[in-house]
C-alpha cells in the first residue's frame, strides 16, 4: 500500500493506492495556522480502516516553498560574495549583498588573496544589521571552497550565531548567479521548510505510520524527507511536478500531452513529450531568479476556480468580466464571499461539487452588474479563464521550444508538431479543459481521478538522482558537484590519470552515481542511470598538452514506480 498527500495552498488531496490501484482519494481544505489538522484529517479520510505496518511508503509534494518565495514570506538572508574580476557587481541585482576581494579561476587556483580584515568588518555589519542568517558563495568556489570555508571560520569567531550557508555545498554546477540564487533561496527557506517536516512527522507518529517517507521534488523525483531538509528549494514547483507525473501515470504510455493543473488560486503547465515530462535546461525560475534547481519546465499563472470575479468599465464604455489574480477564500458556492469561476461552473452544470442556489445567488449579482443573462454571464466567465490558461499555453509554447530536449523531440517527428492531448488535473479541470483544447486545437483529455491527479503523481513518482562529475587531470582532482567536496584522483581505481579516457571518466561518474544512490536508500534505480552530457577539453601549457578536462552528467530520470498499473490504454 502506497499514499501520496499533495499539501496545496487552497486544498490537500491524498490518495491510497493498494496493489497498483486507487482504492480511495480524499481533498480537504488546507488550514495553513493548523497543518497538522489538515494531514491527520487526510490520512484518516483514506486510511482510517487500515492497519498502519501495511503502508509501504508515504510520498509527499506541496507548494509551500513556492509560495513563500513567490508571497515574499522568506527570511532575510545576508549574501557575503566573492565574484572575482569580469563582471560588475552593479550587474548582480541580489538583496543584501557584500562583495568582498579574492578571486580563484576556473580551475580553483587563487589568483587573488581574500582580505580577512575586509572579512571581519563585513561580519561585524551583517551582525549589526539584525541578519540572523547569511550566505557565502565564492566564483569558482565548487572547484576550490578554501575562501567559503575561510569566511565560515571566521564568522563562527566573530558571530557564533549567524546560520550559514555555503555555496559550494548547495550546488556545484558552474554559473554563478544561480549558485548565488540557490544558496540564498536554501538559506531563507530552511527553517520554514523544517517546521513543515516536523508537521508530516508529528501527523504520520500520531497515527503510528512507520513506513518510509519522501517529498517529491521539481524534478519528478522522490528523496528521502530527512535528506530533503539540507536542500529545501529542491521541493520548489513540486506541486507542478506531482501533476506532471499524474497525468503520466492516468494516460497512455508514450503520449505527448500538456498537462494543465486548474487548482483554487493557480494554473500549473507542464509538458510531457513522447511520455517523457520536459526538464527545464536553465533549472528552476522563481522570485526572478534562475537556481541551479533541476525542474520540470512549468509555469504558474495567477488564474485557478477560486479567483475574484469583477465587472470593469472598459475604455469604449461598455462592461467587461475579469478573473483574478486574486484570491480571497474559497467560491460563493462553497462558502466564500466573492463570486468565482467555480460558481459559473457550478451554474452551467459544468461541475458537481457547491451548492447550487448560492452559485446562481452569485452569477446573478454578477449578471445583474453586467447587463447580461445569467447564463450568458456565466459562459463569459468560463471563455474567460479559458482563454487566458490557452493564451499561456501558447505563450508557455514559446519558452518550450527554446529547450534542446523538445527540438531533438520536433527532429525526432520530422515536422514541426504540437502536442494532440490537453491532460486536465485539479479540481478545476473538468468544467474547464474542453473549452482550453478547443481554443488550442487539441483533443481534451481529463483521466479517472483527475482532481487527485497531483496526490496520484506523488504516490507513484519513482527516485531521481543527477551526478555532475568533474575531473582536472593536472590537478590530479575530481569534484561530484552535489556533494561540494574536492577529492584525489589518487583514491579511485583509474591507473594512469594522465591517460585517463572519455569512457574512463563516464565510468568512474556511474559508480559515485550508485554510491551516492545507496547513501540515498535508492540503489534498486542506479542501474537505469543514464548519461547526459560528457566532454572532454585538453589544457595546454606553453605548446603541450599538460592535462584534461572531463565533465559527465548523469542521471536516473523521473519515471513511475513499477508497482503502479496503468488502467489506461493508447
Amino acid at each position: 500500500m502506497l499514499i501520496g498527500i499533495d499539501v496545496g495552498g487552497t486544498t490537500t488531496d491524498a490518495v491510497l493506492i493498494r496493489n497498483g490501484k486507487v482504492c480511495s482519494t480524499a481533498k480537504v481544505s488546507t488550514e495553513p495556522g493548523n497543518l497538522l489538522n489538515t494531514l491527520l484529517e487526510a490520512l484518516d479520510t483514506i486510511s482510517r480502516d487500515v492497519p498502519p505496518d501495511q503502508l509501504k511508503r508515504v510520498v509527499f509534494s506541496t507548494t509551500v516553498i513556492t509560495n513563500l518565495i513567490a508571497e515574499g514570506k522568506t527570511d532575510r538572508v545576508a549574501l557575503l560574495l566573492i565574484p572575482g574580476p569580469g563582471i560588475n557587481p552593479a550587474s548582480y541585482t541580489f538583496p543584501d549583498s557584500f562583495y568582498l576581494k579574492g578571486a580563484m579561476d576556473y580551475r580553483g587556483r587563487e589568483i587573488q588573496p581574500l582580505d580577512e580584515a575586509e572579512i571581519r568588518k563585513t561580519v561585524d555589519l551583517v551582525r549589526e544589521s539584525g541578519f540572523s542568517r547569511a550566505a557565502i558563495i565564492s566564483k569558482f568556489g565548487q572547484r576550490n571552497p578554501s575562501y567559503e570555508l575561510r569566511i565560515e571560520e571566521i564568522f563562527r569567531e566573530l558571530y557564533p550565531d549567524c546560520k550559514l550557508e555555503l555555496g559550494h555545498k548547495v550546488s556545484g554546477k558552474l554559473n554563478f548567479p544561480r549558485r548565488i540564487a540557490t544558496a540564498m533561496l536554501t538559506s531563507a527557506t530552511r527553517e520554514r521548510y523544517q517546521e513543515f517536516v516536523e508537521r508530516i512527522r508529528k501527523a504520520l507518529e500520531e497515527r503510528n505510520i512507520r513506513a518510509p517517507v519522501y517529498i517529491l521534488k521539481a524534478d519528478g523525483g522522490t528523496l528521502p524527507v530527512e535528506k530533503s531538509i539540507e536542500l529545501p528549494v529542491e521541493t520548489i514547483f513540486s506541486g507542478p511536478a506531482a501533476s506532471t507525473i499524474g497525468a503520466l501515470a492516468l494516460t497512455p504510455e508514450g503520449q505527448t500531452s500538456v498537462v494543465v493543473d486548474i487548482g483554487g488560486t493557480t494554473t500549473d503547465l507542464a509538458l510531457i513529450l513522447s511520455g517523457k515530462p520536459l526538464l527545464a535546461s536553465k533549472g528552476a525560475k522563481l522570485g526572478g531568479f534562475l537556481t541551479h534547481v533541476r525542474a520540470f519546465a512549468v509555469r504558474s499563472i495567477a488564474v485557478g476556480g477560486d479567483s475574484i470575479v469583477r465587472v470593469k468599465d472598459s475604455d469604449a464604455g461598455t462592461k467587461l468580466i475579469t478573473v483574478g489574480p486574486e484570491r480571497v477564500g474559497p467560491a460563493y458556492c462553497m462558502g466564500g464571499n466573492e463570486t468565482t469561476p467555480t460558481d459559473a461552473l457550478k451554474f452551467l452544470g459544468l461541475i458537481e461539487v457547491g451548492d447550487a442556489e448560492r452559485a446562481s445567488e452569485a452569477i446573478k449579482a454578477t449578471a445583474s452588474s453586467l447587463g447580461k443573462s445569467e447564463t450568458e454571464t456565466a459562459s463569459l466567465i468560463v471563455d474567460n479563464v479559458a482563454r487566458t490558461i490557452a493564451d499561456a499555453v501558447n505563450g508557455m509554447f514559446l519558452e518550450w521550444e527554446q529547450e534542446p530536449a523538445y527540438r531533438i523531440w520536433e527532429v525526432l517527428q520530422e515536422k514541426k508538431a504540437r502536442p494532440e492531448n490537453v491532460v486536465g488535473v485539479g479540481g478545476g479541470a473538468k468544467g474547464l479543459i474542453a473549452e482550453i483544447a478547443k481554443k488550442l486545437n487539441a483533443k481534451p483529455v481529463i483521466p479517472e481521478y483527475a482532481e487527485v491527479g497531483n496526490a496520484i503523481g506523488a504516490a507513484v513518482a519513482r527516485p531521481t538522482l543527477t551526478l555532475n562529475l568533474h575531473i582536472d587531470t593536472e590537478q590530479e582532482v575530481y569534484s561530484v558537484a552535489e556533494e561540494g567536496e574536492i577529492a584525489s584522483l589518487k583514491a579511485t581505481t583509474l591507473r594512469n590519470i594522465n591517460k585517463i579516457r572519455l569512457n574512463e571518466a563516464e565510468a568512474l561518474a556511474a559508480k559515485l552515481l550508485r554510491e551516492r544512490a545507496e547513501k540515498f536508500g535508492i540503489s534498486e534505480y542506479a542501474g537505469e542511470a543514464e548519461v547526459v552530457s560528457s566532454e572532454v577539453f585538453n589544457v595546454v601549457s606553453g605548446w603541450y598538452t599538460s592535462g584534461r578536462l572531463f565533465d559527465v552528467s548523469m542521471q536516473i530520470p523521473a519515471g513511475l514506480i513499477p508497482e503502479w498499473k496503468r488502467r489506461v490504454k493508447a
